[in-house]
């Protein structure tokens, strides 16, 4: 069923992987603005979406319950908080957001289903949602039937572009092959051991990791397994870990399996600040279940960590602590849902319209300097040019960037050699 956009699940609970949900706090981030102003509805909404004089309504469609709530949880929180300070500041096209909530449950028909309720029956004008590519996939034809509009927040495979969507996160070219050619670089790593959760995401990602490994670092991948979505028990991949002895663990284990897989890897007795482990799944919002004692001294590869020192990233935390509280972690995917209400509002009132076609066609090239990662750029392929980083996984569950690209890197969704 639908919530209200008032409801959110709190970090304590997320570090326990108990859902509850919690009351959204007012905000007073922008000044007010009157919403008088509004252009006619009839101008700005020739589609049939759920636009009246005063408000827009927008989906938000993440995993509230099940594996994938504590990586999705952030991601909700931050496209609440970026509504709100949207609406504070005067809304779009001078109408106030109205959030209509469903729960895609960490099951890849109910995305689809809840998918197709928010557009075929609630009229959203735009969906922020998914996590995982599984979850994408499933609704990606929903969204190009209907003509509806998602911005997708996750670090992802690529080998996909749709009219449909814009990808907030990194593409692989941004993320995974950067991530190896550091440690390769830095650490002179030249075997690996490749660990995944079971679905396209892992999957993909280590095919193309595969091939930059032997082609490109000319390196040796000595072992790769995959464990199903929630998987708890590790025991057999860490001893085979301990027989072939990697210079690198990659791993893209997701959800609540790493809260078991970094216990499981400690307790038998393997030490991160000696072992190198790089991960291109893990962020503060999963170390937050996993605790910091558990998993310092990995390495993650992200464009985003909470510990990023720039006033929109101070400004951004602040914001966030305020409306979640302040023991509140904020991870990539997080940071990355926040950047998409405000593309979409950037890109409505570029358009004048609300109308998807339009939308689309006012997306390329919008800058949004206020991100907390710094400066995005959308591409006309519907990526963002943003820059890589890796950092170091700290006991206090905070991280420590060791690695940042000097610059914007453009998203290459189709990468030549790794299709």
């Amino acid at each position: 069923m639908a919530e209200d956009q008032g409801n959110g699940l709190p970090s304590a609970l997320r570090r326990r992987l108990l859902m509850g949900l919690a009351g959204l706090p007012a905000m007073a981030l922008m000044p007010r603005t009157s919403f008088a102003a509004a252009p006619a509805t009839a101008a700005v909404n020739t589609t049939g979406l759920a636009v009246t004089d005063t408000e827009v309504t927008v989906g938000v469609l993440h995993s509230l319950t099940g594996t994938m709530a504590i990586s999705e949880t952030g991601a909700q929180q931050a496209e609440k908080l970026a509504i709100s300070q949207i609406n504070d500041a005067g809304g779009v096209l001078g109408r106030k957001i109205k959030i209509v909530q469903e729960d895609g449950a960490s099951d890849w028909p109910t995305f689809a289903e809840k998918a197709k309720k928010l557009l075929v029956n609630d009229h959203c004008a735009a969906v922020m949602g998914c996590w995982t590519s599984a979850s994408r996939k499933a609704v990606l034809p929903v969204f190009e039937q209907y003509n509806g509009l998602l911005y997708y927040p996750t670090f992802y495979e690529g080998l996909e572009q749709s009219k449909n969507v814009f990808y907030t996160g990194q593409e692989a070219t941004q993320q995974i092959l950067a991530s190896l050619d550091w440690i390769h670089k830095e650490k002179g790593a030249k075997t690996f051991f490749f660990i995944g959760s079971d679905y396209i995401w892992p999957r993909t990602s280590n095919k193309i990791a595969r091939k930059h490994v032997e082609n490109v670092l000319k390196g040796t991948v000595v072992g790769e397994e995959y464990f199903p979505l929630g998987h708890t028990q590790f025991n057999s991949v860490i001893n085979k870990l301990k027989l072939k002895k990697p210079d690198v663990i990659f791993t893209d284990v997701v959800g609540g399996s790493n809260v078991a897989f970094y216990k499981q890897l400690k307790a038998a007795g393997i030490d991160l600040s000696k072992q190198l482990l790089l991960t291109i799944s893990v962020t503060e919002d999963e170390i937050d279940g996993i605790g910091g004692d558990n998993i310092a001294g990995a390495y993650s590869c992200m464009k985003y960590f909470q510990s990023l020192k720039n006033p929109n990233n101070e400004k951004f935390v602040a914001a966030f602590h305020k409306m979640w509280g302040d023991k509140t972690v904020i991870g990539d995917v997080t940071q990355a849902a926040y950047l998409g209400p405000f593309l979409w509002k950037m890109a409505v009132e570029k358009a004048g319209s609300f109308d998807v076609d339009k939308v689309v066609a006012a997306s390329p090239g919008l800058e949004f300097k206020e991100a907390p990662e710094g400066y995005v750029r959308i591409d006309p392929n519907h990526h963002l040019w943003s820059k890589t980083r890796v950092a170091k996984a700290l006991p206090n569950g905070q991280f420590e960037v060791v690695y940042e690209s000097p610059e914007l890197i453009k998203p290459d969704p189709f990468p030549k050699g790794y299709q």
